[in-house]
């Protein structure tokens, strides 16, 4: 797909679809006036006999004759008080989709004049092609590699984006959104990958591969041999009933100055979660695919740094293992020590994800990192408090927090702040070790956070709990790509430029 900006007149720029935004009330953008100006007040007329209408995230595919453009997709964009980011995007959204289901081979948005409401940050023009960037990228997607008759290829392969100019500070926005939608995209393209080939040692070779061809970044993987070593028990024993060996995945992008801190991110990969010992239910396992989320969204940030090469330093680990039941798996009552040489007594095989997390988080310290931000599938209890809108966060650092939720606003990536007082700590008492993995069905979010958290004394940590946002279920089944637009924000930034 050929993606570029275009400072030309709309009235002046030739396509086979012209895609405009019809507010509800108020005063039209430019290029709609423009437009109209050219169809002879065809707009106008539309709008007066109900043909089209302003609602936001309506559209309307009109064919055209005599006009440099075969057909228009009029969107509608809201009341002008009413149009948040949230709004504008989806007013994009169908607007992507309507242009989708034309025979249209070129297409011109002229939706950056539709203004937004809010802090500049998330208002200006800069922020709109952002968004822009990343929805057409997110929305163009397919994954179908794995079908045995590929449907016919999309006809659509060129898009001009109207911009007030073709500046750099513009082209720069544009292109963010663009990296930040193809890292996305990437980041689906692992969750979606089918478990019989996404293994530890597969997502090992993606980052070798990520390496390989981007001289920005540098791989380390890990075997079990060399956890074991180090001590690294609870990944070893979540992955022990598997055919499939964990791996500890590390992956380095040195942008900044040589002694920056840098910014660690880790990601929980269980590439299969059977729940081991303690089984889940059948019904809906195949998600289960997707319980490396945390881990795909990791890669998938990184993969947007070897595009825009901020200058920061990221460091990326990702705890890798299969979680499977069978005569060599850990049963609940086990007790292990972790790399901290804190111990575990395992109640449930199924509360997996903090015991690869654990020794991840203790690992990182080596770093001495800036601050370290965990990504997790991690918890049930996650989707009934919040739903599938919100990723869960919490952390031990106020300032670290607020920076997160804010890169989630300005990104429409939003999270939400859980508390992690030590009132709940007491749920995590183990009459044999210094803690269980699971405390009672209470507070199962703020519980699984608090057992992480006695891995991140040492450092400003934050934990995104995804498991309400890391997929959709149902007719529209897939990895959504989240939380990669909120890390990139944040990591921007933070970036020296």
């Amino acid at each position: 797909m050929n993606f570029s900006l275009s400072s030309k007149p709309v009235a002046s720029t030739k396509a086979d679809c012209l895609v405009i935004g019809l507010p509800e009330k108020g005063n039209w953008p430019e290029s709609t006036t423009q437009a109209d100006e050219v169809l002879g007040g065809l707009i106008k007329k539309l709008e007066s006999n109900g043909d089209v209408t302003g609602k936001n995230a309506s559209a309307r595919t009109v064919p055209l004759q005599d006009a440099p453009w075969d057909r228009m997709v009029v969107v509608g964009t809201g009341k002008d008080a009413d149009r948040t980011l949230q709004n504008y995007r989806k007013a994009l959204i169908a607007a992507v989709g309507a242009v989708k289901e034309t025979p249209a081979k070129s297409a011109l948005l002229a939706l950056t004049d539709t203004p937004v409401t809010g802090a500049e940050a998330v208002s200006s023009e800069a922020a709109r092609l952002k968004m822009i960037g990343r929805t057409l990228e997110e929305h163009l997607y397919s994954f179908t590699g794995y079908k045995s008759k590929q449907p016919d290829a999309p006809k659509l392969n060129k898009v001009s984006v109207a911009a007030a100019s073709g500046g750099k500070a513009l082209k720069d926005a544009f292109n963010l959104g663009l990296a930040t939608g193809r890292g996305m995209n990437y980041t689906r393209d692992l969750g979606n990958t089918p478990p019989n080939i996404c293994h530890p040692e597969w997502l090992a070779e993606q980052a070798r591969t990520l390496a390989k061809e981007n001289d920005c970044i540098q791989t380390e993987i890990l075997d079990e041999k060399q956890m074991k070593d180090l001590g690294m028990n609870t990944i070893l024993a979540v992955g022990q009933g598997s055919a499939q060996p964990p791996r500890l995945i590390v992956m380095e992008y040195r942008g900044g100055k040589a002694d920056d801190k840098p910014y660690v991110l880790v990601g929980k990969g269980i590439t299969f979660d059977t729940g081991g010992i303690s089984l889940k239910p059948g019904a809906g396992m195949d998600e289960m695919k997707y319980d490396m989320g945390g881990s795909a969204s990791v890669f998938g940030a990184m993969k947007v740094l070897t595009e825009v090469q901020p200058k920061i330093n990221v460091v990326a680990v990702v705890a890798a293992a299969e979680n499977m039941p069978d005569g060599g798996a850990a049963r609940p009552g086990d007790i292990v020590t972790t790399l901290s040489g804190q111990t575990v007594e395992i109640l449930n095989t199924d509360a997996e994800g903090r015991l690869v997390l654990c020794d991840a988080l203790t690992y990182v310290k080596k770093y001495d990192p800036e601050v370290v931000i965990d990504l997790a599938t991690l918890t049930g209890a996650c989707i009934i408090a919040l739903g599938h809108h919100a990723t869960g966060l919490l952390s031990n650092n106020d300032g670290l927090a607020n920076d997160l939720l804010a890169a989630g606003e300005r990104a429409d990536d939003r999270a939400w702040r859980l508390p992690l007082w030590e009132d709940y700590q007491n749920q995590l008492d183990s009459n044999f070790a210094d803690m269980a993995n699971i405390g009672d069905r209470s507070a199962g979010t703020i519980t699984a956070a608090c057992f992480l958290a006695r891995f991140t004394k040492e450092y400003r940590w934050a934990h995104l709990d995804i498991a309400g946002t890391a997929w959709h279920s149902g007719k529209a089944k897939g990895a959504s790509g989240r939380p990669v637009p909120m890390l990139v924000d944040y990591l921007m930034s933070n970036a020296d430029n």
